[in-house]
C-alpha cells in the first residue's frame, strides 16, 4: 500500500516562514531518500466515482478503484459524497465492457454483462476499465499479468492490478497533466474491452 507523505512540504513551508518572519531556520538533517522526496512533491489527485448506476457489480467497482489506490501514488479514487457530481459514473449494461473517457480522470464506464456471461472476472473488469479513464490504452494481445490486455488474456485470468508499467504510466500521466506538458485521455473515443 502506498502512503502519502506531506510532512516534507510542511517543514519547507515553516523554514521560509521563520526565514520571512525575521527568526533563524535551521534546517534539519534529511532522513528521506531522494526517490521519497520525489514522490511526495506531488500530492495525489482526487477523483470521485459514482456506482450506483452499476447495479451487481458495485463491489466489484469499489474493489477496482481500491486497487488502483494501492498502486499508484499520484491518484486517488473514491466514492461520490451524496449530491455531488462525481468525475467517473460507472454503469451496467448487457454490452461488452467499454469506457468513455472525456478528459484524464473523467468519464464513463460500462460494466458489460456479456463479458461477465462469458466468464471474465468483473474486478478485473473493473480494474480495467477505470484505467482507461486514468489514460492508459488496450495492449492486445497480451499476458495475464497485463491489466490492459484485457480480454485477450482469456475468462481464466483473473488478475486485477496493473504491472509495473501500467503503474508507471498512470503515475506519468498525472504529473505531466499537473505540470501542464501532456497526460491527456483519448477524449470522446469509446475504448471497448
Amino acid at each position: 500500500m502506498h502512503v502519502r507523505k506531506p510532512t516534507i512540504g510542511l517543514a519547507a513551508v515553516l523554514t521560509v516562514t521563520f526565514s520571512l518572519m525575521g527568526g533563524q531556520a535551521v534546517a534539519a538533517p534529511s532522513t528521506t531518500a531522494p526517490s521519497e522526496v520525489a514522490d511526495s512533491a506531488v500530492a495525489a489527485r482526487v477523483f470521485t466515482y459514482d456506482a450506483s448506476g452499476s447495479a451487481e457489480f458495485k463491489s466489484a467497482v469499489d474493489r477496482g478503484a481500491a486497487i488502483w489506490n494501492e498502486s499508484v501514488d499520484a491518484v486517488e479514487l473514491r466514492p461520490v459524497a451524496a449530491g455531488q457530481r462525481a468525475n467517473i459514473r460507472v454503469l451496467a449494461d448487457n454490452g461488452w465492457p467499454r469506457a468513455l473517457p472525456t478528459t484524464l480522470g473523467n468519464g464513463t464506464v460500462y460494466i458489460g454483462r456479456q463479458a461477465v456471461d462469458q466468464g471474465y472476472n468483473t474486478i478485473r473488469i473493473s480494474s480495467h476499465e477505470l484505467g482507461h479513464i486514468l489514460g492508459l490504452p488496450d495492449r492486445k494481445p497480451g499476458p495475464c499479468s497485463s491489466l490492459m490486455s484485457g480480454s485477450t488474456a482469456g475468462t481464466a485470468c483473473t488478475n486485477p492490478y496493473p504491472d509495473t508499467v501500467e503503474k508507471a504510466e498512470v503515475e506519468d500521466n498525472f504529473s505531466s497533466a499537473l505540470a501542464g506538458t501532456g497526460g491527456a485521455a483519448r477524449s470522446g473515443v469509446m475504448i471497448v474491452d
